[in-house]
């Protein structure tokens, strides 16, 4: 009978082990505090899916309400602010732009006489997770407003479920246009020629886009002079990229999860995702998709060979009719940037675009930074071959990452630099 206990015992540890190990790529660095983190995440949303088919709660907001404890976590050692890079000097206001909520850091007191940058961020999370207030954003934008003597604010655009596009490009377009009102510079001694706008993930999709928007707007008198984009989703036409195929199992964003944000994120059926997935909602029998507008999207002519590899373009000549109907957004540049037109990108301000090897979202990003410097825009590209998504957020123990902080710290250094 003694030996009953052992064998439960090890049979526990063999099924956990079997739940958290997933094979990652040997570049990759504290494998196994990833593949941790990505059995938390994975049991959060299985738990969160439970909720809903119960009936408690939709999914996306028993995920927040889970997600909240990992923020929580996201301090320094020991919780500490100080230890998590946190300034305390930092002055923090929750106000509203034009009626868009935000979180205003400026930074502590001194060199009064002088203008101060100005940097808007707009957070990650998939069009449906995420605060600005919270975690790792909270801390990065403190250690922005301090390092880079700016005034930061972070926008708390809607979400997926409550919202769904063009909503949360609307209130950063809104907050973006109040942020740039000679007013609202003047009022926070901000020098109107040293404006950024930034985010990450879904949040970098909303600073493309938001800052095509300000670069074309004949109204808007002060524009951005600097757009930060950190792996950027840019684009819903390929979902067959080298990127997505070869990280479509890499945690923290799966293939699968972010064609479903798209779904979501766009207001259409999940039932579309096996569409989208083997590219029949871009089929050539689209007419509305044209050989130009593909060519925006052609990885073949827009990536360097190393990152092509040996993958084959996936198109459908003959795909569901009717799916460019269901999905309305799926060819407008505010929820795809990386559609726009020469004309608009050349407009467009200097770029930092920074990418991991790691990453569904890597190819949107390095198109898309080709693609400006083809319109004649100086761009900044940071490759971080050891990267994965999401790991700018990864800064605070106990879900730090050395890749990650190099990767805000490289952020930073190029805003001191280049703003």
């Amino acid at each position: 009978m003694k030996l009953l206990p052992v064998l439960l015992s090890v049979s526990l540890s063999l099924l956990l082990a079997y739940y958290v190990y997933i094979p990652l790529p040997d570049a990759i660095q504290e494998p196994w505090k990833l593949m941790m983190l990505d059995a938390g995440f994975r049991t959060t949303m299985h738990l969160a899916y439970l909720m809903d088919w119960l009936g408690f709660d939709h999914y996306i907001r028993s995920i927040r309400r889970s997600t909240e404890g990992f923020e929580g976590m996201m301090k320094g050692k020991g919780g500490s602010d100080a230890d998590a890079g946190v300034v305390p000097g930092v002055k923090i206001s929750d106000i509203t732009f034009d009626g868009v909520p935000v979180r205003v850091y400026e930074p502590p007191a001194g060199g009064e006489g002088h203008l101060r940058r100005g940097l808007m961020y707009y957070h990650g999370g998939g069009w449906a997770l995420g605060s600005g207030k919270k975690g790792s954003y909270d801390t990065i934008n403190r250690m922005l407003s301090d390092e880079l003597n700016a005034v930061v604010v972070s926008v708390e655009y809607r979400l997926y479920p409550e919202v769904h596009f063009p909503e949360p490009y609307l209130d950063c377009l809104t907050a973006a246009k109040h942020f740039l009102s000679k007013e609202v510079l003047a009022r926070y001694a901000i020098d109107p020629e040293r404006v950024a706008v930034a985010g990450d993930s879904a949040g970098g999709n909303l600073a493309a886009a938001v800052s095509q928007e300000i670069s074309t707007d004949d109204s808007t008198s002060i524009k951005f002079s600097v757009q930060a984009l950190v792996y950027p989703v840019l684009q819903a036409l390929d979902f067959n990229t080298p990127s997505y195929l070869q990280n479509q199992y890499i945690p923290i964003l799966f293939r699968t999860v972010m064609v479903q944000f798209w779904l979501q994120y766009l207001g259409v059926d999940l039932s579309l995702l096996p569409e989208l997935m083997t590219n029949n909602h871009s089929s050539v029998q689209h007419s509305n998709i044209t050989p130009e507008l593909r060519g925006r999207v052609d990885w073949t002519v827009l990536l360097p060979p190393k990152h092509k590899k040996s993958y084959k373009p996936v198109v459908v000549g003959k795909g569901s009719k009717g799916t460019i109907k269901e999905l309305p957004g799926l060819l407008d540049v505010r929820a795809s940037p990386l559609l726009a037109g020469p004309e608009v990108l050349a407009k467009c301000p200097r770029a930092y675009v920074l990418t991991c090897e790691y990453d569904v979202l890597r190819d949107d990003g390095l198109m898309y930074a080709r693609r400006l410097q083809e319109a004649g825009v100086t761009v900044t590209s940071h490759h971080y071959e050891d990267g994965f998504h999401g790991c700018f957020s990864f800064i605070a123990w106990p879900l730090d990452f050395d890749v990650g902080r190099r990767a805000v710290r490289g952020f930073i250094d190029w805003l001191k630099n280049n703003l």
